[in-house]
């Protein structure tokens, strides 16, 4: 296979902590790998936003059109480990240029797709690819810096996801509306080409860890303390988009918000999302598992609290705000405290967790929906959030501390 980034020269390190001098060239490949992460999270989700213009072009019904952003999701819980375990013998950074190729054409199948089938394949190859390229940048960015930065340096990647939510999403589903669903995924085109350079050029060489074998990585799910960790994650995250699925009823059914709020609302709690991320990362530094702990706890209590908050609307905007910030404030942690307890197999570990942040996206939006189905009020979502975060911050407790290092 042909390396498609340049060879190592004598003058590129490895990784590890870094003088003063090249603070610069770190921030700067930290962004890059941020940009990747903003193409992702845009990617996910703004097809949501285009399903009618998708719908009606493609001749499919709206539910049918719905798959799609379902068929993303399972496509990250598959392929971030599956390309992960295929790509374990490949230098980091050439994995990274590998996976961005691959975002580049299914972005570019997804514009031109002549039928739903095309589409659908498009949407699949960008999860694939997508799932893996957070996970490999997360291992790449706590390696770049120096080890009290790490916890900041993943969080600065994850701020990608977050300015996802808050513009690319809305100007990408603004775009679609306007000149057609298909300008959308030519811009996510264009934006996978200029990652690729920036990635090509900014980041360092990143040689492949040493003895590292798939059979090698695959040994870490030996580990019972991974196991906790994955499904602290999966239950610690999930109160987020059980309560963002019901959002929109639960704002005009029951805190008599206008329709035309709900779209103010996510954009703030994107916000606060912006606001969670950076801070998040400052004090995992510092307090990895402390921070941890707050934080699912934190987004646990929060998602409880809006019950009654959800009837006042300034009490109900200041609590959507924090909603947002301490969920962002979830994934720092996580994603750090994981890779350090994975010691040899950190790829394979934070691919496991990008695929556990999306199971938690589909198992608590669905116990939800059940609970709806039953009869439950608008409310019921913001009750099962809360016992989901209590259950995360149980399993994030449970795991030993002697496992982070």
């Amino acid at each position: 296979m042909h390396d498609v980034s340049a060879p190592p020269t004598p003058t590129e390190e490895p990784l590890g902590p870094k003088p003063a001098r090249r603070r610069g060239s770190d921030v700067a490949a930290l962004l890059a790998l941020a940009l990747g992460a903003f193409a992702v999270g845009t990617t996910e989700v703004v097809v949501a936003g285009l399903l009618p213009e998708v719908a009606a072009d493609l001749g499919v019904s709206l539910p049918t059109a719905g798959l799609l952003v379902s068929a993303f999701a399972l496509g990250i819980v598959v392929g971030a480990p599956l390309l992960t375990v295929l790509g374990t013998r490949m230098p980091r950074k050439r994995l990274l240029l590998w996976l961005v190729a691959l975002f580049i054409v299914a972005s570019l199948i997804s514009a031109v797709a002549p039928g739903y089938a095309t589409l659908l394949v498009g949407r699949v190859l960008s999860a694939l690819a997508g799932g893996a390229y957070v996970a490999i940048a997360s291992v790449i960015a706590a390696g770049i810096v120096a080890p009290e930065r790490r916890a900041s340096a993943i969080a600065t990647v994850f701020m990608g996801l977050s300015l996802a939510n808050v513009l690319g999403v809305p100007g990408g589903t603004a775009v679609g509306q306007a000149f057609g669903w298909r300008s959308t995924f030519w811009g996510v085109t264009v934006i996978g080409v200029v990652l690729f350079a920036a990635l090509a050029a900014l980041v360092p060489f990143v040689p492949r860890p040493e003895g590292a074998n798939p059979r090698g990585e695959l040994a870490v799910f030996r580990r019972g303390s991974l196991w906790l960790s994955l499904a602290a994650t999966a239950f610690g995250w999930a109160p987020f988009l059980t309560v963002l699925t019901y959002i929109s009823p639960l704002l005009t059914e029951v805190g008599g918000f206008d329709d035309r709020t709900v779209p103010l609302v996510l954009v703030l709690i994107g916000v606060g999302m912006l606001l969670g991320t950076p801070l998040a990362g400052r004090l995992a530094d510092r307090a990895l598992v402390p921070t941890l702990y707050g934080a699912v706890g934190g987004l646990a209590l929060v998602s409880v609290l809006l019950v009654l908050a959800v009837h006042s609307k300034p009490a109900a905007i200041v609590g959507f705000l924090l909603f947002g910030a301490i969920g962002a404030a979830v994934i720092p942690p996580m994603q750090a405290r994981v890779v350090a307890s994975a010691a040899g197999a950190d790829n394979l570990a934070s691919a496991a967790n990008i695929s556990a942040f999306n199971i938690g996206n589909g198992g608590g939006p669905l116990l939800a929906g059940w609970a709806l189905s039953l009869g439950g009020g608008y409310t019921a979502p913001l009750w099962i959030a809360g016992a989901l975060g209590a259950v995360g911050l149980v399993l994030a407790v449970a795991q030993p501390r002697g496992r982070t290092r």
